[in-house]
């Protein structure tokens, strides 16, 4: 066996202590003998979500060597919320121990830069690899079988049953609710997300009348995976946004039956196809769902586009966005967008919850650009590191991850505004933004019912119903910025090297041309004199501009790697990706190098 790099791996803490271990303490003492990974993640990053799932098999597998921890390193202030990680852990079925590190101690004792980020730590104690993004739990899975051959070798490896206890179930109506429609005889359907149902709630919004859906994680004619968003087409049917199934079902409450329009099953990754037949083309994580403009359009959240589906030739295309995560306007094959979450149709324009960026934005026709020519706009929000509750002047307001928006009856927009607990509106006649509830826990939709409207109180795990008030509630200004703290580098050239070792029993796939590819950005686009753009190779040497003093670095990597063995005739092939937004400070004594890891361990 080739000989494998090891670092001491640093300690595990976190001042919110530590989730599924019945109250114990864990150390890596106490782990010991097993196979570590540790998963840094945060409960709004739509790429960890993915990398939950992704880890599923593999716990399950060897889960008498293996031990997976969660380390959760929040990027919003509700994240470091201890209660608000809870429910996280619930709501997304996290079935292992899980530290929260609320002042990203662990995440810093690691230099981790990147949401997700995958540690892999030896029975004897030591860090192994590496790996950010996605794509990576096929190499996960041949490293950590060479670890249990190897280190059942030498006697260093401990079977047995973890550490993970489960919490104790509790008995609702609804379970991290997602989104809900109101149906034309006045009931609510309602995304149970956490229980993979829908449920079908009295026009008091409390009554159940039934459940749809077996409640186990599935695919099939009777089952979901954490629906969320809803939308109820001309005749009469629903469509569902079934989350992690990567697909898009439709519903008929009249039958009862539930057909699959649009999706494989299969996530959709870079190369893949953007546009043809709807069943044969792969989606991520589509989130919410819209009728304008006789199509379906899909708020596709894990690649950070908007999507549309035709029913009338059964086909799904890209509408909007380019897969970069961040908030350009413009054009929207130009258009960058960050966890797109919510969609709510209003005339001419399609509004957009866009969750990273704590934005309000909207999609148009072009006025200059034929007839299926769009454009996307902002009215509320700057990035992805600003965010807090300000309302006022649309320019200055501040949002922290929304996941809903609602078309309401005076043209303006009232946003389930999730973090701040707080239902919002933006009015664009005025230009003003507004708060019109406080003290909702995690909304995530809401939707009008005659003279009220009716709130998706996700953490509360019930529908709110509240009276739409002729004037706002006044609240306290906050600002925030993300707590992740900025990288000092020196003024002039900075090399930046993506780290990218292909996993054992494999090679990068130069078949059909380069393997790789890199997109360099910054924020403000100033910041770099000369750098910027794509290319095909891990390493680039970047110009920061004269005077530049600070900035977002946005890096976008792939890799594709195959199996490396001339007697297999059709080769196993696994993409690894993943983005950065590196927050960087320009000083004197700054480094001159950053290193990215992809995938494997940084040698400098």
């Amino acid at each position: 066996m080739a000989s494998r790099a090891r670092v001491r791996a640093p300690e595990l803490i976190g001042k919110g202590g530590w989730l599924n271990t019945g109250g114990n303490e864990l150390t890596l003492s106490d782990l010991r003998g097993r196979i570590v990974i540790l998963d840094f993640w945060t409960f709004c990053c739509v790429n960890c979500l993915h990398v939950l799932d992704e880890l599923r098999e593999l716990e399950e597998r060897h889960r008498d060597s293996v031990v997976i921890i969660g380390v959760h390193s929040p990027k919003f202030v509700h994240e470091a919320d201890h209660q608000a990680v809870v429910d996280a852990v619930e709501r997304y079925g996290v079935e292992h121990p899980v530290l929260d590190d609320p002042e990203l101690a662990t995440w810093k004792q690691y230099a981790v830069r990147a949401w997700p980020t995958l540690v892999v730590i030896d029975p004897e104690g030591y860090v192994v690899a590496q790996h950010a993004g996605e794509g990576h739990a096929h190499a996960i899975e041949t490293l950590v079988e060479e670890l249990i051959a190897e280190h059942g070798a030498k006697g260093t490896l401990r079977r047995g049953d973890g550490p993970y206890v489960p919490p104790e179930p509790v008995a609702t109506d609804l379970r991290f609710p997602g989104k809900a429609v109101r149906l034309p005889g006045g009931t609510f359907l309602v995304s149970d997300t956490t229980r993979h149902q829908l449920v079908e709630l009295a026009a008091d919004g409390e009554e159940v009348l039934r459940r749809i859906g077996s409640g186990e994680r599935g695919l099939g004619p009777d089952s979901f995976n954490e629906p969320q968003g809803l939308a109820l087409l001309p005749d009469g049917t629903v469509a569902v946004a079934d989350t992690v199934n990567h697909a898009v079902r439709v519903f008929d409450p009249a039958t009862g039956t539930l057909e699959t329009v649009a999706g494989t099953g299969k996530q959709w990754w870079q190369g893949s196809p953007t546009a043809g037949p709807a069943r044969e083309v792969d989606l991520s994580s589509p989130w919410d769902l819209a009728w304008w403009q006789d199509r379906l359009w899909i708020a596709m959240a894990g690649v950070h586009q908007i999507w549309a589906y035709d029913p009338a030739d059964g086909t799904v295309a890209v509408a909007a966005g380019t897969t970069n995560e961040g908030l350009v306007d413009g054009p929207a094959a130009e258009a960058w967008f960050a966890q797109p979450s919510g969609l709510a149709a209003a005339g001419d324009r399609l509004w957009i919850a866009d969750s990273e960026t704590s934005a309000v934005r909207w999609i148009e026709r072009a006025a200059d650009d034929g007839a299926d020519g769009y454009v996307v706009r902002t009215a509320v929000g700057t990035g992805l590191f600003d965010f807090g509750h300000r309302d006022g002047a649309a320019e200055q307001a501040l949002l922290q991850h929304p996941l809903g928006v609602t078309a309401l009856p005076d043209g303006s927009v009232a946003v389930a505004d999730t973090y701040n607990h707080a239902l919002r509106r933006y009015d664009p006649a005025s230009g003003e933004v507004t708060t019109l509830a406080t003290d909702l826990r995690e909304p995530s939709a809401a939707v009008l019912a005659d003279d009220d409207i009716v709130v998706v109180e996700s953490a509360r795990h019930r529908l709110t119903r509240l009276r739409l008030p002729e004037e706002a509630v006044r609240v306290e200004s906050v600002a925030h910025r993300t707590q992740r703290a900025a990288t000092d580098i020196a003024p002039g050239t900075l090399r930046l090297d993506v780290v990218f070792q292909a996993p054992a029993g494999q090679k990068l796939d130069t078949r059909y041309g380069p393997s790789t590819r890199l997109l360099v950005s910054a924020t403000p686009p100033e910041l770099l004199a000369d750098g910027a753009g794509a290319g095909t190779d891990l390493a680039r040497d970047l110009v920061l501009a004269d005077g530049a003093t600070e900035g977002v670095l946005h890096v976008s990597a792939m890799a594709a790697s195959c199996d490396d063995d001339p007697d297999i005739e059709y080769p196993a092939c696994h993409v690894h990706q993943q983005d950065w937004g590196v927050p960087v400070r320009i000083t004197a004594d700054g480094a001159a190098r950053l290193g990215l890891v992809l995938a494997g361990l940084d040698a400098e």
